[in-house]
């Protein structure tokens, strides 16, 4: 495929939301007036940026199948499911389709960090980027983080490196995408509303190593491990047990530490971020900022002053020695399943789970074997019921208000409560993060008025 945008007649991008709009914004900046599809009669992007879609071709409602088939390239967001009958008829007309990763790839001129995976992608991206800081560089974070990276492209900001978060809708559309290092955290059954399977979806996450020097993956779980071994591709494995190569844990007496060649390397009790799932973390990062000559042992200096994201594991309320824990982000059984067993030994009282939302189609049995290392377990939501069933004694619920009044009735000194909802939250919430902030509203209603 050319790479050079000029030399296509008509570009269309196809959703008009925040990928969108820095699509758009990018090729207007090169002097390309592309052609605006979005299947929302009044998208995100036209009350984000009025001016863009005036300077733009703008088809918004249904999609119709002319426009598709008069492009000569289509950048999809990621939020577009490409197997909508109308997308499919453009894809055997041969119209090639790209994402805004690749376009990115097509120009970008410093080393590129890509971190993908099922859960933790976010906190490994910051993470990454704060050792990165700490050590002098001048990392730019984007992607699925947040801030989509073509618009660092449109700025006169200079960056020395990328630390990209990709997920597997933006993976899917990447040939180009040359990596200094790569890593897949995890993989757990999630997306299965997009995907026909669970292997299209791994297939999806494989993209990531594609041309990455370097690999970084989880030896506990094989699914992350690259499939192909190419001529010059390095690899680090990262895990939870002792390891004489790469990174591991090893205990000592009491204490635990995060070890690199099987060298003690880390105090895990002194990490600003805290359970094994964290532990993994910062493992994942370790690794990947060694892909930019940074050596462990230093970049192991730069982790102190990090901060955990909002709504993953967040400590949001202590209230009379109980813990009040928002892991709102956790819209799959991975990530609860990450949260539980990560958290559990640093609770002497007990733990109590609200869970339930949208699954989204996924395999909800899965946490039947961790919710045994749950005391009270509390279920709302589309699919609360369903795991309300994998634990005699659930609770279910029809409010987050009624789920945080009936938990603090059955905590005592050294309890925590924990929202690791194990589902999506579209089905009683906008995002993952208004459901965060209700539970924290509710948190501090339930204390002022008991």
């Amino acid at each position: 495929m050319l790479k050079a945008l000029q030399d296509f007649t008509t570009i269309t991008v196809l959703g008009f939301g925040l990928t969108g709009v820095s699509c758009v914004r990018y090729l207007q900046s090169l002097g390309i007036t592309p052609v605006v599809l979005d299947t929302r009669a009044a998208p995100p992007g036209l009350e984000q940026d009025p001016a863009l879609a005036k300077a733009s071709e703008c088809y918004f409602g249904p999609l119709q199948l002319e426009h598709l088939l008069q492009s000569d390239l289509i950048i999809v967001s990621p939020g577009i499911d490409r197997r909508q009958p109308v997308i499919q008829m453009a894809i055997d007309a041969g119209i090639p389709m790209v994402s805004d990763i690749e376009l990115f790839a097509w120009v970008v001129d410093v080393p590129v960090v890509g971190i993908t995976g099922s859960n933790g992608k976010s906190t490994v991206t910051e993470l990454t980027g704060h050792i990165l800081r700490s050590c002098g560089m001048n990392p730019a974070v984007a992607g699925n983080i947040g801030v989509p990276v073509l618009d660092y492209l449109t700025t006169k900001e200079s960056h020395d490196c990328f630390v990209l978060e990709l997920s597997s809708f933006q993976l899917e559309l990447i040939d180009s995408l040359k990596l200094h290092a790569a890593t897949i955290l995890n993989i757990t059954s999630d997306h299965l509303d997009r995907y026909d399977d669970e292997r299209a979806y791994e297939r999806a996450k494989h993209r990531i190593y594609q041309h990455a020097k370097l690999c970084v993956w989880n030896r506990d779980d094989a699914k992350t491990m690259p499939l192909f071994k190419r001529r010059g591709m390095q690899q680090i494995a990262f895990g939870a047990g002792d390891a004489a190569k790469g990174f591991g844990v090893t205990r000592s007496g009491k204490r635990s530490y995060i070890t690199w060649e099987d060298e003690p390397l880390l105090d895990v009790a002194s990490l600003p971020i805290q359970g094994m799932h964290n532990v993994l973390n910062v493992q994942a990062a370790l690794g990947l900022v060694k892909g930019l000559g940074i050596e462990p042992a230093v970049a192991a200096k730069g982790i102190q002053g990090f901060k955990a994201l909002p709504h993953r594991c967040q400590l949001i309320a202590e209230h009379g020695g109980v813990r009040w824990i928002d892991d709102s982000k956790a819209t799959n059984p991975g990530a609860a399943i990450a949260a539980i067993e990560g958290l559990r030994a640093t609770v002497p009282g007990q733990l109590i789970l609200i869970a339930g939302g949208d699954a989204k189609g996924a395999d909800l049995s899965v946490l039947q074997p961790v919710l045994e290392q749950i005391d009270v377990l509390i279920t709302l939501g589309r699919d609360g019921a369903k795991i309300a069933g994998l634990k005699q004694g659930a609770r279910q619920v029809q409010t987050l208000n009624e789920a945080v009044a009936y938990a603090a009735k059955q905590t005592s000194e050294g309890s925590m409560v924990l929202l690791s909802p194990a589902c999506a939250s579209l089905d009683m919430f906008s995002n993952y993060k208004e459901r965060g902030l209700k539970f924290k509203a509710a948190v501090e209603a339930y204390y002022a008025h008991n």
